[in-house]
């Protein structure tokens, strides 16, 4: 605690000038006058001027350990125990209890976000981190790494209902990854998140040294512009790949070969939105505003009805579902840590992990379940993925049932099967085999050929490196007993 009548070292987020404010009116007006008459023919910006978000941001050139934001981010390595600048004045002014805390946390993969209270510093939390380590060779990795990091800290921000989080810099120097390229990706990912589910922050500050000042005052304008002018002005700089929808890197070839109209789903949602709005009426087709479900259906049996009718119809019904997942307040569901985002497997595919255990099918609300699947896995399933479903210690109250599996799989998008690599089925047992042999024999398509059957880690370490999943510790325990165990009767028997 600062003496009596000392000046206190923390800073006041309150105190510091946001982005809004930053726009130097008298130079900045003068050269965009010049530029609106030359571009005023362009596309719009995929960045527009919203100032209500450039007022949540702030830039600050400082130490982030004397940020007063409800959350700081650490960047470390996968042991949280890296020497930078960063991680060093955190552990300095939050004391030795942090590197007590971080002992339990058992590490943290590259592109997780993981929580610890703040201890002695002005911030109530911190959320650490760890970038990926930069090879040209590796690029997209690299990229889809950096952006998980930056995602999935404001996800954790927004779950835990934060009004601020402060950011360093997630890439350190010793990990190479060049600073233009990753403020790109940090930048366009905060402002991505804002847009679609930030209502509930109110400040985002992004803390950095004199050396990375430059680079964030060059890039800001192009994903915050101030002004209608300073829009137009950037629109020719920003770069050809911004991502999706949510800001993750996507190659180009692979989203063209997904959908023949990008963004039709997209355009339809703010239709879709009041459909929503007037969905408390009925969930009859009059109420809900569509065509006859029964005359629909009998055209579908009478094969009156297109494939590309068909195709258009299931990708509206999806559109619907999408604009619900983003509008609802899920945070219960991903309280229970039952489906998250991990590394990548050996093919460099993004890993999407489901815990079965977390998941009390009796007590929760299966619709919100759904939603919250769709409302993490649609940006995942624009490129190949594979899941991991760990079975371990399930019991019946775990179990979906196969009519909410049926609806799940009816209602998402062709891209959810046609880039779903693998579905790799931890610890299954003799019964949990025959049920998934009948659903996906008889139930739906395409889905049983992508099912492997693994009895242990050691065989899906052959698919997914063990730095690039996260188990929970239950899972590692269990596979460590009934290996121990299957080793001992093995020896009996010999």
């Amino acid at each position: 605690m600062d003496p009596l009548g000392a000046r206190s070292q923390f800073v006041d987020i309150q105190t510091l000038p946001t982005w809004q404010q930053q726009l130097d009116e008298d130079g900045e007006e003068k050269r965009l006058v010049r530029s609106d008459s030359m571009l005023s023919q362009s596309f719009p910006s995929p960045f527009p001027f919203r100032p209500d978000i450039n007022r949540k941001i702030i830039l600050f050139v400082g130490d982030i350990a004397l940020l007063n934001c409800t959350a700081v981010v650490n960047t470390s390595n996968e042991s949280l125990n890296d020497k930078n600048p960063t991680s060093d004045s955190i552990h300095q002014l939050a004391g030795p209890e942090l590197r007590d805390e971080l002992l339990k946390l058992k590490g943290c993969r590259t592109g997780e976000a993981k929580l610890t209270k703040g201890f002695n510093l002005a911030a109530r939390f911190i959320i650490h981190t760890v970038g990926p380590k930069y090879k040209a060779k590796y690029r997209t990795a690299a990229e889809s790494s950096l952006y998980s990091c930056y995602r999935n800290i404001m996800q954790l921000a927004a779950e835990q209902s934060m009004a601020s989080v402060g950011f360093c810099v997630v890439t350190t120097t010793k990990r190479g990854y060049p600073l233009e390229d990753a403020t790109h990706i940090a930048l366009r990912t905060v402002r991505r998140f804002l847009e679609n589910h930030g209502n509930s922050i109110e400040t985002v500050v992004f803390a950095v040294s004199d050396i990375e000042e430059s680079a964030f005052k060059k890039l800001l304008p192009l994903y915050y512009p101030r002004s209608e002018g300073e829009e137009k002005t950037c629109l020719p700089l920003i770069p050809a790949d911004i991502g999706n929808s949510e800001g993750e890197p996507v190659v180009p070839e692979r989203q063209i070969r997904i959908t023949e109209k990008p963004g039709s789903i997209e355009d339809e949602c703010d239709e879709d939105s009041l459909e929503l709005d007037l969905g408390q009426v009925g969930t009859h087709a009059f109420a809900r505003m569509e065509g006859d479900v029964d005359k629909q259906r009998k055209l579908i049996l009478q094969g009156q009805m297109s494939e590309a009718a068909l195709q258009k119809q299931h990708q509206r019904n999806y559109g619907r579902w999408l604009c619900r997942a983003r509008a609802e307040d899920l945070s219960d569901i991903a309280a229970l840590k039952a489906l998250y985002q991990t590394g990548v497997d050996v093919c460099g595919r993004t890993v999407m992990v489901v815990v079965g255990r977390n998941i009390p099918v009796t007590l929760i609300d299966l619709e919100k379940a759904l939603l919250y699947f769709i409302h993490v896995m649609d940006h995942i399933t624009v490129k190949e993925y594979v899941m991991v479903y760990f079975h371990t210690l399930t019991g019946e109250h775990n179990h979906l049932d196969t009519d909410f599996l049926k609806k799940l799989y009816d209602i998402v998008d062709v891209k959810y099967k046609k880039n779903l690599m693998a579905f790799y089925f931890v610890h299954p047992t003799f019964r949990s085999k025959v049920s998934t042999w009948f659903f996906t024999t008889f139930s739906v398509s395409g889905m049983k050929e992508k099912v492997r059957y693994l009895d242990n880690l050691q065989q899906l370490f052959t698919c997914i490196k063990p730095e690039q999943i996260d188990i929970p510790p239950f899972v590692l325990e269990y596979d460590a007993r009934t290996g121990t165990e299957s080793s001992a009767s093995d020896n009996v028997l010999g």
